[in-house]
């Protein structure tokens, strides 16, 4: 790699701007939770009231001398900008505080490359910064640009950096390489349990939602969950079987920001298509955010920018346990579907409510009865246990298996009409001839 991770710790200044724009105007409070998941040690916020944006610093010049005071004075290693930065806007600050300047996209490029786990998630990281740093490679090398020169005297400086990006450029080449592989192995494991009828449902919302406790409680997993930003980066999917549908794939995925860097959008893009490719999603909610509706637009946002808006949603109104006087619940729409859960990951309670929720959108026609399979079904028998389809079983005189099941009615017809010998009238009489 051509860049380090930087495990935190490092004394930093933090930037924010308010802008005259509300769209382009970054939340404080969510830009120090930023810097604490980074790990850093913040010794002073800086605030820069409405200002007018610069093309060399992005502020002005006197609260840039201001700055390097205050960055000298605290004797701070970085300095990180709740906002974008240009390459240039970059490299002019660092010269005039002499320490390291990041922006907001670089910040959570830095959690990011903290919090993956997986051999996929930490490729998807690296893609993302080396595609970020391509444009800042320059100021690695700005002590020998004047070096060299003349015939014979090619500039050392000149030479480091165009040999630093032809390597970057094939390491790009490498990575996309290999997630192209981990998207096509993706697809395959989509279109496997698409043959199966197992529905998919994914977990999506605003960071620190709570998705991955809710998943935790939901599936009995042990997925990594705290009260950070970006607790989850590396996907995860388990198999979980409700009493009214049976067997479903439940995906607890990345969670979503304000003004999420569009380089992370494209580099997590292999992940984010598990979400576009669900069957439903799950849009898990912090129910005692004040700003919540705010998040909820920047969700729907992002997944439209990953074609995902159109699929069916179901509201997950979590952290009820920090709310008084709310029990949980379903809210219906005006023809009865579930629209909204209420509910508290945490301690548990509505998590029933939300699988009945997640059932009924799911179900459809749910076929709900008994089937009479002779011996000569065994095979048939056999499916409907291993789909966890049989709620009961018994034999009569003739030795003929009575089956207790619930399963979807699609789900029924694909496995019989394996068979090639069950008229669909049959499955009314609720007999296998």
């Amino acid at each position: 790699m051509f860049f380090e991770r930087h495990g935190g710790g490092e004394r930093v200044i933090l930037v924010h701007l308010d802008g005259q724009d509300p769209e382009a105007r970054e939340d404080p409070q969510e830009f120090q939770e930023l810097a604490n998941s980074a790990g850093a040690e913040t010794v002073a916020f800086f605030n820069v009231p409405r200002h007018r944006p610069t093309a060399k610093y992005l502020i002005g010049s006197g609260k840039v001398e201001e700055l390097r005071d205050l960055v000298h004075a605290e004797e701070a290693d970085l300095v990180i900008f709740n906002h974008v930065l240009t390459p240039s806007q970059e490299r002019n600050l660092e010269r005039v505080f002499e320490c390291r300047v990041i922006d907001r996209t670089g910040l959570i490029l830095v959690i990011f490359a903290q919090r993956a786990r997986t051999h996929e998630g930490k490729l998807q990281v690296e893609l993302a910064q080396l595609d970020h740093m391509s444009t800042r490679l320059v100021r690695g090398w700005t002590h020998l640009e004047r070096q060299g020169g003349g015939i014979g005297m090619r500039g050392p400086g000149e030479t480091q950096l165009e040999t630093d990006r032809r390597l970057l450029r094939v390491r790009l080449r490498q990575i996309k390489g290999r997630l192209e592989k981990v998207r096509s192995q993706r697809e395959q494991s989509r279109r496997g349990r698409s043959r199966a009828d197992i529905p998919t449902v994914s977990l999506v919302g605003y960071t620190n939602a709570g998705k991955s406790t809710l998943f935790n409680n939901v599936t009995k997993s042990d997925v990594y969950a705290a009260d950070q930003l970006f607790a989850t980066l590396d996907p995860t999917l388990r198999r979980l079987d409700l009493d009214d549908l049976g067997p479903i794939v439940l995906a607890d995925t990345v969670g979503f920001i304000r003004h999420l860097p569009h380089k992370l959008v494209e580099a997590f893009r292999s992940t984010l298509e598990e979400s576009s490719n669900s069957d439903l999603l799950l849009h898990v909610i912090d129910a005692a955010e004040p700003d919540r509706m705010l998040q909820i637009e920047q969700v729907m946002l992002v997944l439209g920018e990953i074609g995902a808006q159109d699929l069916p949603i179901l509201e997950v109104y979590n952290k009820l346990d920090l709310l008084e006087g709310v029990e949980p619940q379903i809210q219906r729409d005006e023809n009865g579907k579930p629209q909204r859960v209420w509910l508290s990951a945490r301690d548990g309670s509505g998590l029933e409510l939300l699988e009945q929720a997640i059932a009924e959108l799911l179900g459809g026609d749910l076929f709900v009865g008994t089937l009479r399979l002779p011996q000569r079904f065994a095979r048939l028998r056999a499916q409907f246990f291993e789909l966890g389809a049989v709620q009961k079983e018994e034999h009569d005189e003739e030795g003929v298996s009575l089956l207790a099941v619930r399963l979807p009615r699609s789900e029924l017809n694909r496995l019989v009409s394996r068979e090639g010998v069950v008229p669909a009238e049959f499955l009314e009489q609720h007999t296998l001839q």
